[in-house]
């Protein structure tokens, strides 16, 4: 793997003791207008500039911005590192454990997401507010490894007094921001800081090794999932004599036929709802079918578009998941917990928060977090017809559920509360009904 030089912050050779006193005296003599006894690195004479522009004071810097709990996790949830957190791991905790360090791995704000590595220097971190939840960019808290980094887009080392705060002076942080492969946008930082005591030039090298690493494998998990939707979508595409376009939840293009493909389509935020039109840029009106982790686009003005249907098969030996639109169906498989899951949103099509959902599975509403992980998951697969805030179907969608003649066969092993209310008092309502609109 190749990457160009980089501006590491100690000079080759350097006694790193007698370097951290030097800095301290570039800080001093840059805070009070003295003639200093050397120039700070560029880098970090342009992050110095950034900061007290906007006002950070370096004596008493404030306590940086830390997101509530439920933030965290959704913010986790969202981001796009989640997927190779594992690697990064596998990259970088057991070296900073053994070097007495800790790895931080952030979002493009610069909060800083997961945490891990040295106890000593996580308790060390928990006095300066380096913690999960914390906001380490350069308006939070001045010149840092993180901030810095996210600033100019490129690997940063930050070493003692090069950190704008003087109670940072003890740490030494590397970091190295994380873009997306696909179109290059910054998502994200890898860092690793411990004790100016612990700096080593080759730390810099390290994350920008273990980010270069997490792009290449973020590029290789899109191509999967291209070429997974892309199989899936292959028997619809060939019964089609009209121009479409399949795309993956983001608009990037698996697959086309009867027309030249686009590389990405710009989806709108906000759905029109599951099978029914929208304007797109380049194409203009369109309509849109769910598939299971992506959308066929359908260029071209349409007459009545025809509805998507939602069949929850109970009454098969495993439970599907069959979806039908205007260009054919697919089915999958879900998990007991999506099972129940699904079950309760095609019940109840006005809606369930998370909170009312770990009350019906758990009997409990502090089980939040993990109804939102799973919905999560099943939105990944019926992202087009799984809407949120509350969590419903789309309300354009017929769900049909189809369950066994007698109470006692729905859903028999699962323990949800909710479910055994179903199988107690309401399964021959539901059984083999169609739900509508709510």
């Amino acid at each position: 793997m190749s990457f160009p030089s980089l501006d590491t912050a100690l000079p080759a050779g350097v006694d790193v003791r007698e370097h951290a006193r030097l800095l301290r005296r570039v800080h001093d003599a840059a805070l009070s207008g003295r003639p200093a006894p050397a120039p700070p690195r560029p880098v970090v004479r342009d992050s110095w500039a950034r900061v007290r522009r906007l006002g950070i004071d370096p004596d008493s810097g404030p306590p940086p911005r830390t997101a509530r709990p439920e933030e965290l996790h959704r913010d986790r949830t969202a981001s796009p590192i989640a997927e190779v957190l594992p690697l990064i791991r596998r990259s970088l905790v057991p070296v900073a454990e053994q070097a007495d360090h800790i790895m931080l791995v952030t979002d493009a704000a610069g909060q800083i997401l997961w945490r891990e590595g040295s106890y000593r220097v996580r308790s060390v971190g928990d006095r300066l507010g380096l913690i999960e939840g914390a906001y380490w960019n350069e308006a939070s808290t001045g010149t840092n490894a993180i901030g810095t980094a996210l600033a100019v887009g490129r690997p940063v080392q930050i070493y003692s007094a090069e950190h704008y705060v003087r109670n940072l002076h003890t740490l030494t942080c590397a970091c190295a921001p994380v873009h997306d492969p696909r179109d290059g946008h910054l998502i994200g930082a890898v860092d690793v800081t411990g004790p100016v005591s612990t700096v080593h030039p080759s730390t810099l090298a390290l994350v920008h090794t273990a980010a270069r690493l997490a792009e290449a494998h973020l590029q290789s998990m899109h191509h999967t999932h291209l070429e997974r939707l892309r199989s899936v979508a292959a028997p619809m595409l060939a019964g089609l004599n009209e121009p479409a376009l399949v795309v993956d939840e983001s608009g990037w293009t698996a697959a086309a036929v009867h027309m030249e493909p686009v590389r990405r389509v710009l989806l709108p935020r906000h759905r029109n709802g599951a099978g029914t039109t929208t304007w797109l840029p380049a194409l203009g009106e369109c309509s849109l079918e769910p598939l299971p982790g992506g959308w066929l686009v359908r260029p071209g003005p349409r007459g009545e578009s025809t509805p998507v249907s939602v069949t929850l098969d109970l009454a098969a030996p495993e439970p599907t998941v069959a979806v039908a639109g205007h260009s054919g169906e697919w089915a999958y498989r879900p998990s007991p917990r999506h099972t129940e899951l699904l079950l309760l949103l095609a019940v109840h099509r006005h809606g369930r928060t998370a909170r009312q959902l770990s009350q019906d599975l758990f009997d409990s509403p502090e089980h939040v977090v993990t109804v939102r992980a799973e919905l999560s998951r099943v939105r990944r697969r019926l992202g087009g017809i799984i809407e949120s805030r509350p969590y419903r179907f789309d309300s354009e969608v017929r769900v049909r559920v189809h369950v066994p003649g007698g109470p006692e066969g729905l859903l028999p092993s699962s323990t949800a509360p909710a479910v055994r209310q179903l199988r107690q008092t309401d399964a021959e309502r539901i059984t083999g009904m169609t739900i509508g609109h709510p």
